[in-house]
């Protein structure tokens, strides 16, 4: 895969963008309507969403392992979000997939997203965020969802800079010990008819499309190795999110809607300086509060006939929570595009056929 596959558009396409949807994570809490699926569903179809994204580390919300075992299970959990009006758009193992890989450096870290049994104990805490993985792909498979987000987990990501210069091989041997680690999972995947979608993002040694790249070619181009599509990552790296889009289109299958913005300064750029997310030079924003171009975004996504739902992801430093999620549901119904069915100038249709097209060619 390269800078080269861009797919020409021939004819039209007929997907229109499903959402607006929101990703709970952020929002699951102690207090209703927060700590439940049921009420948390009704706060959410009550702002206008019709799909959910579910964390599936939050048994306040899912039970992944009585969802990999039972499909009556998951058909229940779908029928609490349909008598909302609802829909499950994807679950979610972003902190089991960050485990599936730790460079030393951040054991301590992220030791809290494991189970408190394998804690402190990096190789029994992989092989739970391993299991954790192939239970999600039996849920997924149960509750009839085509796509799964995560994150890949990092192992070269303390040597992003190359400086202490880093020795020959040192991010190849990286690469290849993460692809062995997910080539398993990928299998299980595949097995269940459901894409794996990293979302690209620091931190994970998947970051931007090269990195993508380096993983998809180590797992042999695997049919299930795909990506989350989050600009608000892309802004924060100087990245051209909307080439982006021409390049991995096809990869494409999960699209995090999030705000953010990059004002660099003569004291601190990229790096952003240590600093509080507040005083960073690069911030998430609540929808509309920031830089990223959603027309141009849902525009690209409706000229390559994105299969999947518009999903808010809230993050923000500066805004209430409760606010941003009330926002951000008419914020994505707006910028949805309805795709057209014909050509805007057909009214003008010559209704020509070969011959005639024959004749005007100067062709007999």
């Amino acid at each position: 895969m390269g800078r080269n596959c861009i797919t020409p558009i021939v004819g039209f396409l007929m997907k229109t963008i499903k959402g607006p949807a929101i990703f709970l994570a952020q929002f699951a809490g102690d207090q209703a309507p927060f700590n439940s699926f049921d009420s948390i569903c009704q706060w959410v179809s009550g702002l206008g969403y019709k799909g959910v994204q579910v964390p599936s580390w939050d048994k306040r919300l899912f039970d992944l392992e009585k969802a990999a075992a039972s499909k009556t299970y998951c058909d229940e959990v779908a029928g609490v979000a349909a008598s909302h009006g609802l829909k499950i758009t994807e679950l979610s193992t972003h902190l089991q997939g960050q485990l599936v890989a730790v460079h030393p450096a951040y054991d301590d870290a992220f030791d809290g997203f494991a189970a408190p049994e394998v804690r402190g104990n990096p190789q029994a805490r992989q092989e739970w965020a391993v299991n954790q993985l192939f239970m999600a792909a039996q849920a997924s498979q149960h509750l009839g969802l085509t796509a799964h987000a995560t994150f890949s987990g990092a192992l070269a990501w303390p040597y992003m800079y190359p400086w202490p210069q880093r020795p020959a091989g040192l991010v190849e041997t990286a690469f290849d010990e993460l692809a062995k680690r997910w080539t398993p999972i990928l299998n299980a995947f595949e097995d269940a008819g459901v894409d794996v979608c990293y979302e690209i993002h620091p931190g994970e040694d998947l970051h931007d499309g090269v990195t993508f790249e380096m993983l998809l070619e180590r797992t042999g181009n695997h049919p299930r190795c795909r990506m989350l599509y989050d600009p608000s990552h892309y802004v924060l790296q100087a990245l051209d999110y909307l080439e982006h889009i021409d390049i991995y289109h096809d990869m494409i299958k999960i699209f995090h809607v999030k705000d953010a913005e990059f004002n660099p300064t003569g004291r601190q750029g990229v790096y952003g300086g240590y600093q509080s997310w507040v005083n960073r030079a690069g911030r998430f924003r609540s929808l509309g509060d920031g830089q990223v171009d959603f027309p141009g975004i849902f525009s690209k996504m409706a000229q390559y006939d994105f299969p999947g739902w518009a999903v808010l992801e809230w993050e923000c430093c500066l805004k209430h929570p409760e606010q941003g999620a009330a926002e951000g549901a008419p914020f994505i119904q707006r910028h949805i595009i309805e795709v057209t069915e014909k050509a805007f100038d057909d009214f003008a249709d010559g209704g020509t056929d070969e011959a005639a097209n024959r004749r005007m060619l100067g062709l007999t």
